[in-house]
């Protein structure tokens, strides 16, 4: 009986080489930044979708949400909150490459002899620590956007911008119980989400240079997408509920209204008591749609552009 296939099996070369200092970090932020922006202009609509079904229930399903916004909003609506995360995800997604690359030549200069590429459960926490790193800017970016798409339209509108609803935010609670409002959550949404998303897309593309014996930067454009894309399924399949509640607690208390959830635990007991399992996977089919075309766009892009500046 033939023996199970390891990831020290799989062993290609990454993108990037083990060592190269600031000037290969330097590469790795700059190829994020570029799938970053890639990754709000594919998904920003669908998001928009998906913040309305975890925080509201006035939409029986995502077509019905799509569809109000659309007609009492208008087309522009779907990109509604979209100058914050165009910075600030651009910023988010460059910190990820660069954090798990860091990461992951980190863990590769400490491996034993006998081992020839990271395991996957490395790969994980390569991945885990990309997601803490992010989200030290991903909590209050997400915050702003989510209160800017859920804010009531037309003259009951509470926020001109980002920086109007940044500032309403610290203004009621400070930095930590304001703008950093559901981080706790947030940090550990980020560090599984993202501890899924490298360890998938990692093993996808191993196992196909293994399989179709080729090195990994001849993988065609196609294929990296489909990976990528993939990946972008298994994040959010695997940290969905951590998302429904830090959106809860980040729309919480809108406008002058008192605050429901005193902590991340109050807000799962809550969820679960008047909504059961089902109150913790609302907005998931909007948000796998969304996911595919949105993960496989960043990967693509910044698998090319890492291919073009290495």
């Amino acid at each position: 009986m033939a023996a199970p296939t390891t990831p020290q099996d799989l062993a290609l070369p990454e993108p990037a080489p083990s060592s190269g200092g600031a000037s290969q970090t330097f590469k790795d932020l700059f190829s994020g930044a570029a799938g970053g922006i890639a990754q709000v202009l594919i998904g920003q609509p669908f998001d928009i979708v998906k913040v309305r079904l975890q925080t509201s229930t006035l939409y029986p399903s995502a077509l019905a949400a799509a569809t109000s916004i659309y007609t009492t909003e208008g087309p522009l609506a779907f990109y509604k909150g979209t100058l914050t995360p165009l910075l600030g995800i651009g910023a988010c997604v460059s910190i990820q490459f660069g954090a798990f690359h860091y990461a992951r030549r980190h863990l590769e200069s400490s491996l034993p002899f006998s081992q020839s590429q990271l395991s996957y459960s490395q790969y994980y926490s390569a991945g885990a620590f990309a997601g803490v790193a992010n989200s030290v800017l991903s909590g209050p970016i997400e915050h702003v956007r989510i209160r800017l798409q859920t804010q009531p339209h037309g003259p009951a509108r509470l926020y001109s911008g980002p920086l109007a609803a940044s500032d309403s935010s610290s203004a009621r609670g400070g930095v930590t119980h304001g703008l950093y409002r559901g981080q706790a959550v947030t940090l550990i949404r980020e560090a599984q989400a993202y501890g899924l998303w490298f360890l998938s897309f990692e093993w996808l593309m191993n196992s196909d240079a293994k399989r179709n014996r080729v090195d990994r930067k001849e993988i065609p454009s196609w294929k990296v997408a489909l990976y990528g894309g993939l990946a972008g399924e298994a994040l959010w399949l695997g940290s969905y509920p951590f998302d429904v509640v830090k959106s809860k607690m980040q729309t919480d208390g809108f406008g002058q209204g008192q605050q429901r959830y005193r902590n991340m635990r109050h807000c799962f007991a809550q969820v679960w008591r008047q909504e059961g399992m089902r109150g913790f996977w609302k907005g998931l089919g909007p948000t796998l749609l969304r996911a595919m075309p949105v993960s496989a766009g960043t990967f693509a892009v910044v698998e090319m552009t890492m291919r073009a500046i290495n």
